[in-house]
């Protein structure tokens, strides 16, 4: 299903008894070796109904610019209030980021913070923590966990990635899942004439997706000022627009966060149900890439990141050929094969044209490819697949609260099928109650079979009107967007 609007822009310019105080044990293996870091966790209060406890953080390794204490409870406390850390929780995960004053943690330096939190029975204190993704009070030279060892943002270096069997893996060979935002503008903002990005995209902004734990970036394109066809103005196509590009996938990289580069608007005119415009330009959503421009749009892209796997690349943003012909079988075809296809009026570059023309360059790269219904179908997807020379093809899906398939029956019946094949990465989750009900049961869904999704969209819009994460660029969330954010800080791997 379409989107609603999406931005507020676009419609604008266009139109515990106290007792004494527990510590958390450390491992056999940490007294043996120096861990990571260290907590210590203590109860320094308790009462019927809440207590008051505090937390130290010793950092052993590399000096940090700024820290996220993650752990879980297991009786089902509550954190109401803190102090020296701002302190989120979501379901039993907790979340202690640092305030701007203690950010800088040293290697061989400790921090503290603590909190007051309800309780309506036991006050199990929690064992295991991680400081920025790493597990502390344990070996550093222990192994991680091999079905999920990432930290899911902001530091280190982004991964070389790349596909094995059904998982994404880095160099090692270890399994990465894709957890972050999709940063949209420079789909519409060159082609309205406005300029490239919408927002900022500074490093500062840029800081801001790490800090929530996000790491990846979904950066929508346009195929017209990629391209930098005539009817778009100079400063904001070709070279221009290719180098406010390549400066965003560089900051991205440098957060520790994989980008990932996808076509969005497109050439051709359809005029058909569900068109988006009827405007023969890249202003809107089309039902298919065209064989005119995708093809060449692909090939530039790819030449100009082969030589990365860190970049992913999302082939087409929502395909739609299913709401231009009454017949599916019809619109699985064009999917895959393109061509003429029935009610579309342009040459269509199917899915394997597309794989065709980046693998041509010899580029590497993992690439996306969504079903039909604006990706929100993968019924047939394993039937039509296009065929993939470097084995490094993935399946891409979106949903909202308002699409066909946004329950979790429908998920278990063709989804899972598409997960056990080959990796399952949802490109744009969402919903447009400026609320988290809908996307907490997509992440859980995910979660549990551990794939990927990110979250639609960082940009500064009227989340009642369609899903927006922020309302400053500086992070702060909408109340759609706490969510997406305190469930990233809270995960552990």
């Amino acid at each position: 299903m379409r989107h609603p609007p999406r931005h507020a822009l676009q419609a604008t310019l266009l139109a515990f008894a106290v007792s004494a105080a527990t510590l958390a044990p450390l491992s056999d293996a940490a007294s043996a070796a120096a861990p990571a870091c260290t907590v210590e966790y203590s109860v320094t209060g308790q009462w019927d109904s809440g207590f008051q406890a505090a937390v130290k953080i010793t950092n052993n390794g590399a000096a940090k610019d700024s820290w996220s204490l993650t752990f879980a409870f297991a009786d089902g406390q509550k954190v109401t209030q803190g102090w020296s850390a701002k302190w989120s929780q979501s379901a039993t995960a907790v979340t202690a980021a640092n305030e701007s004053w203690n950010g800088a943690l040293p290697s061989g330096a400790s921090v503290s913070a603590g909190f007051i939190g309800s309780r309506t029975g036991a006050n199990t204190a929690p064992t295991a923590f991680k400081l920025n993704g790493t597990t502390c009070n344990t070996d550093i030279t222990d192994p991680t966990d091999p079905t999920d060892p990432t930290d899911p943002g902001g530091d280190g270096e982004a991964p070389d990635l790349k596909v094995s069997g059904n998982k994404l893996v880095d160099a090692s060979g270890a399994t990465r899942r894709i957890l972050g935002v999709n940063r949209s503008g420079a789909e519409f903002m060159c082609v309205q004439g406005y300029g490239i990005f919408d927002g900022p995209v500074d490093d500062a902004s840029v800081a801001a997706i790490a800090d929530w734990k996000a790491n990846a970036v979904r950066i929508p394109l346009n195929e017209e000022c990629w391209l930098g066809l005539d009817n778009i103005k100079p400063e904001y196509a070709g070279a221009n627009y290719q180098s406010a590009i390549k400066e965003l996938v560089t900051k991205v990289k440098a957060h520790g966060m994989t980008p990932i580069l996808e076509m969005h608007w497109s050439w051709g005119q359809y005029t058909g149900n569900s068109a988006g415009c009827s405007d023969i330009h890249a202003t809107c959503q089309k039902p298919m890439p065209d064989a005119r421009y995708a093809p060449s749009f692909w090939s530039s892209v790819a030449g100009a990141y082969k030589d990365d796997p860190k970049v992913v690349f999302d082939l087409f943003n929502e395909p739609y050929p299913d709401r231009a012909t009454s017949r599916i079988s019809d619109a699985w075809t064009c999917w895959k094969d393109g061509g003429t296809c029935p009610g579309i009026g342009y040459e269509v570059a199917g899915m394997q044209d597309l794989v065709d023309s980046v693998r041509a360059t010899g580029a590497k790269n993992v690439i996306l490819a969504g079903g039909l219904a604006y990706s929100n179908d993968l019924g047939q997807w394993l039937a039509h697949r296009p065929s993939d020379p470097a084995g490094n093809l993935a399946a891409a899906w979106h949903v909202y609260n308002f699409n066909t398939c946004a329950t979790e029956s429908c998920w278990d019946s063709t989804l899972a099928p598409v997960a056990a094949q080959v990796p399952l990465v949802a490109g744009e989750i969402g919903e447009n109650t400026c609320s988290h009900g809908f996307i907490d049961r997509v992440m859980k869904w995910f979660d549990d079979r551990k794939l990927s999704y990110l979250g639609w969209t960082w940009n500064t819009w009227d989340c009642s009107s369609g899903p927006s994460l922020i309302s400053s660029y500086d992070g702060t969330p909408t109340a759609f967007g706490t969510g997406l954010r305190d469930h990233l800080r809270s995960m552990t791997g």
